[in-house]
């Protein structure tokens, strides 16, 4: 693409030819000739000077570029995300087609759906406009599906519940849910996700939600909007997650539990308790403001010292 094309997609000034052909991005590590990277300090301007290519900088670089050829834009990392999709070679897969899936009885499909292979749609299923589901993703009875929804591979939406009770014998029982699964728009889900129908009412996936690979996400939970949960989170039963909340790796969320919005949950934290203001929270042991936790753990590393000092004292 001429760098002028770009400019117009990115919102950006250009220093330098606006003719000059671009072949796609490269990075700090590996950088190629003409092709856009990006640059977030001023040392890697200087690193990358021998290259012949175009830089991706914010406004506060523009002083160091001096006559460098540069894209200048007001976000760099809003304008990488625009690039990733113009210049990505694996949209267009030939394994992608819009009558690629199974489907059962009832089922509603919007415009501009693109589905892999072995994609299963259940009866009653509704799915909006410009859906992409990769392959292999099972969409279960009932569910209803947004517009701009993006699902990776291996994913099922509309599971069965784990809703168990022991009888008098100590025998388990299941509960059938009958609940659904609703997901808003502009929704991103991983590969290999579970999310589970409820078990009267629905689970809940709200607008702007962004899930990673290998998520499991229990009955009759709601996920507030732009909420983002990376890999390996579980999230139990009937728990109520607040808008624009940020979840680490491996956090383990028990049932029932509700956050407020713009909480930060550090990665292999366990939530046993509500978390009612917002904030940056971390737990191994009982979850607890993080700054608290910080102060929590440099007394443990000096629990070895504590002891032998009171030991000597004692003598």
């Amino acid at each position: 693409m001429k760098i002028s094309d770009i400019a117009k997609k990115i919102d950006a000034k250009i220093i330098g030819n606006p003719e000059t052909l671009i072949s796609g991005i490269s990075s700090l590590n590996n950088p190629k000739n003409g092709t856009l990277i990006l640059v977030k300090k001023q040392k890697h301007i200087l690193e990358l000077a021998d290259i012949d290519c175009f830089f991706l900088a914010e406004n506060h670089l523009e002083k160091f570029l001096k006559n460098q050829k540069s894209l200048i834009v007001n976000n760099s990392s809003k304008a990488f995300s625009i690039l990733t999709f113009i210049f990505n070679k694996n949209n267009c897969s030939s394994n992608f087609n819009s009558q690629l899936y199974k489907k059962g009885k009832k089922v509603k499909v919007g415009k501009n759906c693109l589905f892999g292979m072995n994609v299963v749609l259940e009866d009653n299923v509704s799915i909006g406009e410009n859906v992409s589901l990769s392959h292999n993703v099972v969409i279960k009875k009932n569910v209803i599906i947004g517009n701009n929804v993006v699902i990776d591979s291996g994913t099922i939406i509309g599971s069965e519940g784990f809703g168990n009770f022991k009888d008098e014998n100590h025998s388990w029982h299941h509960f059938n849910h009958l609940g659904n699964v609703r997901i808003g728009d502009n929704v991103s889900i991983g590969s290999n996700c579970c999310i589970d129908r409820g078990t009267i009412d629905d689970t809940l996936i709200n607008d702007g939600v962004i899930i990673d690979n290998l998520v499991h996400i229990a009955h009759n939970v709601i996920i507030g909007e732009n909420t983002a949960i990376a890999a390996k989170v579980g999230i139990a039963g009937s728990c109520i997650i607040g808008k624009r909340n940020m979840i680490g790796g491996m956090v383990g969320i028990i049932d029932h539990i509700e956050t407020a919005d713009d909480v930060i949950i550090s990665a292999t934290s366990t939530v046993h308790k509500n978390i009612l203001e917002p904030g940056h929270y971390t737990g191994i042991m009982p979850i607890s403001k993080h700054y608290l936790w910080k102060r929590i753990a440099l007394q443990i590393t000096k629990l070895d010292k504590m002891m032998k000092f009171l030991k000597l004292k004692k003598k």
